[in-house]
């Protein structure tokens, strides 16, 4: 379930990426941890069916929960690692002007 999960928001974020006018939402960075997380999980799924065989196609309701809830996780943080360096980068100055407007 991590692997799917991780794998969708690789191709959708690849797919926005792609289609672009310019790169100052820095969507490169945040495509490659997706694709960076969905390597993890594939590597993974393979040691976990070299261990299970074919228990590993059949999971507990509980264990796919769990790891539907990781996956978001794991999106989760990659979205806010994304968003913390947009904010430090500030490649439109929107917080510079938001911090030096006067009232």
């Amino acid at each position: 379930m991590t692997l799917l999960i991780t794998v969708f928001a690789a191709v959708i974020t690849t797919v926005i990426w792609y289609n672009r006018k310019d790169d100052s939402m820095k969507l490169g960075m945040l495509m490659f941890m997706f694709w960076g997380a969905s390597l993890m999980w594939l590597v993974d799924a393979v040691f976990e069916y070299a261990e299970l065989k074919a228990a590993y196609f059949t999971p507990a309701i509980e264990d796919m929960v769990n790891d539907a809830f990781l996956g978001l996780s794991v999106i989760a943080l990659a979205l806010v690692i994304w968003v913390v360096r947009l904010l430090i980068t500030d490649p439109k100055g929107t917080v510079k002007t938001a911090l030096l407007k006067h009232n």
